[in-house]
């Protein structure tokens, strides 16, 4: 093997789409602190690592309350079961995203009503919202795709003329801002996932939901813990959907650094954003927002052979979502046809994401750029 090929081969080994083990490398010693004293401790569930990365995260964020869970679509079924949506109830969000977002809908019995995202920002499109609202439509849950917030005040007037409340799915945009608001902090009540490849992640399942409304925040908390706050008394019917110690401690290693990761995912976003805006559709980061690039979704009409030529240079790749949701063999039942969701289907069919993560150098970008300006040039 000659040296360019040696070089080569080193790179194909060493480049990663989330570099989770260069961020644990880093921040080792505080991570493994803070697991050894939960193992010192004893105390596996509900231990005080969890009531304090609730505070410290509220905090961040801006709202009154945090209260953490088991994962990200844990949370959104119990943020729906707080506000007593149910069988027979209608929920307006998008066909383009996760399926726990649909998932969870379906799950307490409701039905999703879907409604188009924008072209550019991959977030619901406002100005279709209130023509999907019936009388039974319950709430509006609108997703932070890829690291940025709606339109979270035009939403939130729309659902206050119809009475209806707000849920910020918010799992991939923790860190990002609409208009100088935090992302959890713009509705009644938001929902985070901190799976390891979030902008915050733990190792494992996890997630949190926020609200700054007492009574809601003590229902959610009822709910999460077998459906009561007080030991041996269950008013409401609730799920195990507690957050593991463990779990807490590790964001509390990782939260101390997770501002300057924002910024550097700002950073290296836009710099893609520089490099490649004139070869193929970079994200389009709209007015009053920031960005924390969750993931950094670019859009060709080839993504398959991109994909492929950047493979056999050893970088890798990922498609979110080659599938929009309304296509699923489970939601068949709500009648929609291929063509309902144009932007969404559009979508799916182009998008493809490029490495993105705190740690990325600017040697690596560089070659990750250069392959995919010559794969489609």
């Amino acid at each position: 093997m000659d040296t360019q090929g040696a070089a080569n081969y080193i790179f194909r080994k060493a480049m990663q789409f989330i570099d989770l083990k260069e961020q644990y490398k880093r921040y080792k010693s505080d991570i493994d602190a803070r697991i050894q004293a939960v193992l010192d401790g004893g105390q596996y569930i509900m231990g005080r690592e969890v009531a304090e990365l609730e505070a410290a995260l509220a905090a961040y964020v801006g709202a009154k309350h945090c209260i953490s869970v088991s994962s990200g679509t844990h949370s959104l079924e119990i943020a729906l079961r707080a506000l007593d949506i149910g069988t027979g109830d209608e929920v307006i969000t998008v066909p383009f995203t996760w399926i726990s977002t649909a998932e969870a809908i379906g799950l307490v019995g409701a039905k999703p009503v879907f409604v188009d995202i924008e072209a550019d920002s991959y977030n619901i499109d406002v100005s279709q919202i209130e023509a999907a609202i019936t009388a039974r439509t319950k709430a509006i849950l609108p997703v932070s795709l890829f690291g940025q917030m709606p339109d979270m005040e035009a939403i939130g007037a729309i659902a206050a003329r119809h009475g209806l409340p707000v849920i910020e799915d918010a799992a991939q945009s923790f860190g990002a801002t609409c208009n100088g608001v935090h992302s959890c902090a713009a509705s009644q009540v938001s929902s985070t996932s901190f799976f390891p490849a979030k902008p915050l992640g733990c190792y494992g399942d996890g997630g949190a939901l926020f609200t700054s409304d007492d009574a809601l925040a003590d229902k959610i908390r009822a709910i999460r813990n077998h459906g009561g706050l007080v030991r041996h008394d269950h008013p409401l019917l609730g799920t195990n959907g507690r957050f593991d110690t463990i779990q807490a401690a590790v964001l509390l290693a990782k939260l101390p650094h997770f501002q300057w990761e924002v910024e550097e995912r700002a950073r290296i976003g836009a710099r893609y954003s520089e490099l490649l805006g004139d070869v193929c559709v970079t994200p389009a980061v709209m007015p009053g927002n920031t960005h924390v690039y969750a993931q950094y979704t670019t859009r060709v009409p080839n993504r398959d052979v991109l994909a492929e030529a950047l493979k056999k240079q050893g970088i890798p790749t990922a498609v979110y979502y080659p599938k929009c949701l309304h296509e699923q063999p489970v939601f068949a039942s709500l009648g929609y046809s291929r063509d309902s969701f144009p932007s969404s289907m559009k979508a799916a069919g182009e998008v493809i994401s490029l490495p993105m993560h705190p740690f990325l150098s600017e040697d690596d970008q560089n070659i990750i750029v250069s392959a995919v300006r010559k794969a489609i040039t």
